[in-house]
């Protein structure tokens, strides 16, 4: 069953996903998604926030929809590969499918809810309903698209009080079998006040394979709720992925996302976060390593609509080859949302001639007692660094690795899990050729 299709840019041969016990609103939002995409079309660059990322590479692939619940050649040893064990409850979904071969849900408190969105969605749908049944369009043709196709991904539900110790980690593995396939996993989490917990997320899979993961998580912050994101993209170079993470915030609520961009040919991590709670908190910080013909997109949207809300980007990029990175941050300051704080950065270091970044923060302000800030830079590789260096002994590859790890470690250094901080800087190692690990006092 084709899902995509070049020649019409639109959905074609699809029905959207309808369970025989769906309630009515769930039959109604999917339908009305699916046709909003039909009307419309997928983004293009007279989108704005899609001016930079051309979407013709994945709308010519004829891929058609993941109905299978396993891969074919998937193994724990693959699994622990792609995302090292944090020890606590691990969700792992093969094809955009909950696999409870992989899987395991210990140490999550009495009355907590660590669950997939399968099912709920077979139980008890209804607390689902504010999640698909906005108006289509709202967002754009891709969350629609996730809005009419997804079948599971992970739930969690933190009731007000609970606090879970280990990590929260979702893995979504891919394994198309060489069949070209689009996954829409769609995750949901609800922290209710005073909760707190740390959620991981990776996406992976089999090198060669070509898909598209088109990927929804929400996140919903009740008064006081802490939570921490990290993302670690790392596709295949054959696949594609187009995700977007939405979060709303209630009264001193804080929320930190940590993202790390590695593989998929196009990539584009969205991050849109609303203040909705009086002195809500939220820190989005990011890098994105694109080589080769890759390209990153990184688009962040953060609105500052109650006072003395505080927010702080920070996203580093470091490209090479004809590699292009994408920082399109907008941070709106709504009319009343005095006492707002907040400050937005983008820098880019180029290794190539060939490499290309485009760079876009803004800010959006209607009221007048805020402090905002935002700014970018992008640059090269200091040559007189790297001579002085290789008039210490320190092989120019060596030298050129230790000024990369320079650049990032301060993003490094954010990463709070050290089996994650330590994945990062072997990424790093490994991909700029030197052991990059220790940086010279």
């Amino acid at each position: 069953m084709t899902v995509l299709s070049a020649a019409s840019g639109v959905l074609a041969g699809f029905e959207p996903r309808l369970g025989a016990r769906d309630p009515a609103w769930l039959a109604e939002a999917r339908v009305a998604a699916l046709q909003w995409v039909g009307e419309h079309g997928f983004p293009t660059h007279k989108d704005e926030d899609w001016k930079y990322t051309g979407l013709a590479p994945i709308l010519a692939v004829p891929f058609d929809a993941a109905t299978v619940a396993s891969g074919i050649r998937v193994t724990a040893e693959m699994i622990d590969e792609a995302a090292v064990d944090l020890g606590g409850p691990r969700l792992v979904f093969v094809n955009g499918h909950f696999s409870s071969e992989f899987s395991r849900v210990t140490g999550v408190p009495a009355g907590a809810v660590v669950t997939t969105l399968a099912a709920v969605l077979a139980a008890g749908p209804d607390r689902l309903e504010p999640f698909f049944a906005h108006a289509p369009g709202v967002r754009h043709a891709f969350a629609a698209f996730n809005d009419a196709l997804a079948e599971d991904g992970a739930f969690i539900h933190l009731p007000s009080g609970t606090i879970v110790d280990e990590p929260i980690q979702l893995v979504y593995f891919s394994d198309t079998g060489g069949v070209p396939l689009i996954f829409s996993p769609r995750s949901v989490i609800i922290a209710d006040s005073h909760s707190r917990a740390t959620i991981v997320e990776t996406y992976a899979g089999v090198d060669s394979d070509v898909y598209c993961t088109n990927a929804v998580t929400e996140l919903l912050l009740a008064e006081d709720a802490h939570i921490e994101h990290y993302k670690v993209q790392n596709e295949p170079t054959s696949a594609f992925h187009v995700a977007l993470l939405s979060v709303r915030q209630g009264r001193g609520s804080r929320f930190s996302s940590r993202s790390i961009m590695l593989g998929a040919s196009i990539a584009r991590h969205e991050v849109r976060v609303q203040l909705d709670g009086v002195g809500a908190e939220v820190s989005l910080d990011g890098v994105y390593l694109p080589q080769g013909d890759q390209l990153h997109d990184n688009t962040i949207f953060v609105d500052h609509a109650a006072t003395d809300c505080t927010s702080h980007q920070l996203y580093k990029g470091v490209l090479d080859g004809r590699a292009h990175g994408v920082f399109n941050g907008h941070i709106m300051v709504r009319h009343g949302a005095d006492g707002t704080d907040a400050n937005q950065k983008n820098k880019n270091l180029l290794l190539s001639d060939r490499a290309e970044v485009d760079t876009r923060p803004r800010l959006e302000i209607y009221t007048d007692d805020v402090k905002c800030t935002h700014g970018a830079a992008v640059g090269q590789m200091d040559e007189e660094a790297l001579l002085y260096l290789q008039t210490r002994a320190i092989p120019l590859e060596a030298a050129r690795g230790l000024l990369i790890y320079a650049f990032v470690h301060e993003m490094v250094d954010r990463i709070e899990l050290d089996p994650l901080r330590a994945q990062l800087e072997r990424v790093v190692a490994t991909r700029f050729g030197s052991d990059a690990t220790v940086v010279a006092p």
